[in-house]
């Protein structure tokens, strides 16, 4: 089990795994190395190096502008990488939650959450017993039951939030992607959700990486960051990232509001 592993911006690892294989101990479920990330001839991020770790949340923080949406866009293959390689996953492998309100006109929420079965059901879309299970599964999970007969258009913002995790959850897919999935909530439903997630990483073993403004909450919570800033990215677990210094030069100033 490794004790201390920073990956810098630069790609490269720590001095304490530098003579490694291999940082050893977690699964990794997705990797990527020298990834750089853009839209057509505009270079966003560049020289990227990490791995998603099974039974882990990782936070993925970062200014405005500095390519949290488009690495997430990236490793769930909406877009193509500019350069460097990123591991092939099948779209069954990674359940997406974007910030993009979907249209849920009329639907209940237990339909919702059932529409992460679509993939597997044909034609025709029909739920067998055993979808129907992993819906129930799903929204046990998420603790969604009590509202499973609403409309999901009369939901709050948190509990919109939760049924989203919870279609994501009925895909069975063992990789989460999450951008800013508590943008829009106030700061108890933040930790909640926060919360939430880290049981299903740890229970459930999905790797989870979501993009959070929320960097408080993330350095109690988080298992991993991926701290993004000026095309770069470092990596690492909050109490590495502190006693390293390197969180104090990535804050600056804000700190002090932290």
């Amino acid at each position: 089990m490794r004790e201390k592993c920073i990956i810098h911006a630069n790609g490269k690892h720590s001095e304490e795994c530098a003579t490694r294989e291999a940082c050893p101990g977690e699964m990794q479920v997705l990797n990527f190395r020298n990834l750089s990330t853009g839209y057509g001839h505009r270079v966003v991020s560049t020289g990227l190096t990490a791995g998603l770790q099974a039974g882990k949340v990782t936070c993925l923080l970062g200014p405005n502008g500095a390519g949290k949406s488009t690495l997430l866009r990236t490793l769930a293959g909406y877009q193509h990488p500019l350069d460097g390689e990123v591991d092939e996953v099948s779209a069954d492998t990674i359940g997406v939650v974007l910030t993009e309100h979907i249209d849920a006109m009329g639907l209940k929420v237990r339909e919702v959450v059932g529409m992460g079965r679509h993939p597997y059901t044909g034609y025709f879309g029909r739920l067998s017993a055993e979808d129907e299970r992993m819906v129930d599964d799903a929204m046990r999970l998420t603790g969604t039951q009590e509202f499973a007969t609403r409309l999901f258009s009369s939901l709050s913002d948190g509990e919109r939030q939760k049924v989203m995790i919870a279609k994501a959850l009925a895909q069975q897919t063992p990789i989460i992607l999450m951008d800013e999935p508590s943008a829009f909530l106030d700061f108890p439903s933040k930790v909640e959700l926060m919360l939430l997630l880290r049981n299903l990483a740890h229970n459930q073993g999905k790797a989870i990486l979501l993009s959070t403004h929320d960097v408080g909450i993330a350095l109690k919570t988080a298992d991993m960051l991926w701290l993004m800033q000026d095309g770069g990215m470092t990596t690492g677990t909050p109490s590495e990232l502190e006693a390293s210094g390197y969180m104090d030069r990535f804050l600056g100033k804000s700190r002090a509001y932290i």
